[in-house]
């Protein structure tokens, strides 16, 4: 079956990019995408025919359907693993950024302390 689909993609520029079409094969099947990316769209294409055929392959079952939803969920939570550990670094980044200040603006306190003392004496 043949199939025709647009991917939508973000456009890091805001000028206007001609959306190309490309035929990507998942899971034997032929689909016609279109996107500004083609290697991108061939780069998700590969991402979902690969989990697809993990599934598949790892569960036994033939029902391309239930393989796409079981696939669709595993992308899910690598997607929700990686927002989570993304969410834990931006807190410890933002925690560094606090201390880091802190720090600074105790730095800063003690070195005008010691010039206020070489003034005076």
């Amino acid at each position: 079956m043949d199939k025709t689909v647009e991917v939508p993609e973000q456009q890091a520029e805001s000028q206007s990019i001609v959306p190309q079409s490309i035929g990507v094969e998942i899971y034997d099947q032929v689909y016609h995408l279109r996107g500004t990316d083609t290697a991108y769209i061939e780069q998700l294409a590969h991402m979902v025919d690969s989990k697809m055929r993990a599934v598949s392959a790892h569960g036994g079952t033939v029902d391309s359907l239930r393989v796409a939803v079981l696939a669709a969920l595993n992308i899910a939570d690598e997607l929700c693993t990686a927002r989570q550990r993304q969410d834990v670094l931006a807190g410890s980044l933002s925690q560094s950024q606090v201390s880091m200040r802190s720090r600074a603006g105790s730095l800063a306190g003690l070195l005008d302390e010691v010039l206020e003392e070489r003034r005076a004496g």
